[in-house]
């Protein structure tokens, strides 16, 4: 089990979006754990099985489905109310990064960046914000740390991840009457397919540490442990947070870890 709590998610149907790898799958996952009815999305059907594979068939929904094209994506909302009658839950998982740098920065890449990190979040709203106003549900974003402070070479990543934790503060207020609740969870650097070769360095590793108060870098499953309690009753006054779940990354005014400071014996990635 990801999760120590239970929560009563039974019944309930959440769509996550990025779900055939990483912080997707492993929230997916943690749903599914829970006794929800998930519906899967990504753009390849094979990591999408893999997410769902040991679960019950009955709960769930695999829909291969590129979220930055809109109509694909009005189709495939409309295929999951098909198919399990409602919508509770929206989590709006799917992203990507890539270095930026704006001597050499093209309209192409900010479109990349853009389409996936903003525009497909703001069409995923729009598209379920009516069906969750039915069930009193819950948007829930993945955001990032890098949408509230700087990074060297990412301007373009951290400029999206912004937009969408001021997106999720506006919608909070707009859909707030409604019953629906808006938040987003920011995590910190995490371990995944896209990371893993840096994390593979040990000089960046070592330098990554030394910024985390907890002295490990973030797995899928402590991130979907927070989406779990955002999502559901026990954090039912909670809407328009930004909630970082980083080991204490944020914490830090960038002042370097003094030399002799305490640290584990041991270090795990």
């Amino acid at each position: 089990m990801i999760a120590w709590a239970h929560y009563p998610y039974q019944g309930r149907v959440v769509l996550v979006t990025g779900a055939g790898s990483g912080i997707g799958r492993a929230t997916a996952r943690a749903f599914l754990e829970q006794g929800a009815n998930v519906a899967v999305l990504g753009r390849r059907p094979e990591p999408l099985q893999e997410t769902v594979t040991g679960f019950d068939a009955e709960h769930v929904q695999v829909l291969a489905t590129d979220v930055t094209d809109t109509d694909a994506l009005e189709r495939t909302v409309s295929a999951v109310t098909a198919r399990f009658g409602r919508l509770d839950v929206v989590i709006a998982n799917a992203g990507t990064s890539e270095p930026s740098r704006i001597d050499t920065f093209d309209a192409t890449a900010w479109e990349r960046l853009r389409s996936v990190n903003l525009d497909s979040v703001i069409q995923l709203a729009r598209l379920t914000a009516p069906l969750l106003r039915t069930t009193r549900g819950n948007f829930l974003a993945i955001s990032s740390i890098a949408g509230l402070r700087g990074d060297w070479d990412q301007f373009a990543y951290n400029a999206t991840k912004a937009a969408v934790n001021a997106l999720v503060q506006s919608l909070a207020l707009d859909l707030g009457a409604d019953g629906v609740r808006v938040n987003a969870v920011a995590p910190a650097f995490t371990v995944s397919r896209l990371t893993q070769e840096r994390l593979d360095d040990p000089e960046f590793s070592a330098r990554l540490l030394d910024r985390v108060a907890l002295d490990r870098v973030a797995r899928p499953e402590d991130i979907a442990r927070a989406v779990l309690f955002l999502a559901g009753p026990d954090a039912g006054y909670i809407t328009g947070a930004v909630l970082p779940v980083d080991g204490g990354t944020s914490a830090s005014s960038g002042t370097p870890r003094p030399v002799k400071a305490t640290r584990s014996p041991t270090r795990k990635h």
